[in-house]
């Protein structure tokens, strides 16, 4: 029996991410990220995930998460924006979206 590690696990939900199956890639990476929970690269993948397969409240507080631990986070900053969009709240995405953009040298 094959005993599966974190980066195994990871590398699997980035194939299913690839292959644009989200919610197989977040139910993977919602494992890895338990193993652990400080991998922003595995936060930030899962917020990818749940963005694409609509699940934009867990998109959400998954980027809340990165960018509490890295407000520098210019493309987490972009991505809580463009879900706050997708979820009407148009006000509330509009300071992250000016933010990200200028993090990025972009004019908003």
């Amino acid at each position: 029996m094959a005993v599966h590690t974190a980066a195994d696990e990871y590398r699997r939900a980035k194939l299913y991410f690839e292959s644009k199956a989200y919610s197989e890639a977040a139910h993977i990476l919602a494992g890895v990220l338990a193993e652990e929970p400080a991998n922003l690269s595995v936060r930030l993948l899962l917020a990818r995930s749940y963005y694409h397969s609509a699940q934009l409240r867990n998109a959400e507080a998954e980027l809340i998460r990165i960018l509490e631990a890295d407000p520098a986070e210019d493309y987490a900053r972009l991505m809580l924006g463009r879900t706050l969009e997708r979820q009407g709240r148009a006000a509330k995405a509009r300071p992250h979206l000016r933010l990200a953009a200028a993090m990025a040298g972009e004019s908003a």
